[in-house]
């Protein structure tokens, strides 16, 4: 998988924000949420309304990371 969500987890750690809470305040479904332990596909609306209840970038949630070329 190309995207991880790994920072965002850390980042609602720290700021001691559940997944519980945060789909509450973003107002998404529990199949959203489930996505972001999985590093699914979640639309852009999702992430911007996440940047905001963090108070972040969209960089402060997800990383790229590229896929084994092979050859």
């Amino acid at each position: 998988m190309a995207i991880n969500y790994y920072k965002m987890l850390d980042l609602m750690n720290r700021q001691g924000i559940g997944k519980e809470e945060l789909r509450r305040q973003i107002n998404a479904s529990p199949s959203t949420i489930a996505k972001f332990s999985k590093n699914e596909y979640v639309s852009l609306e999702i992430i911007n309304k996440i940047c905001g209840v963090l108070n972040c970038q969209p960089g402060d949630l997800l990383e790229y990371t590229p896929d084994e070329k092979i050859d």
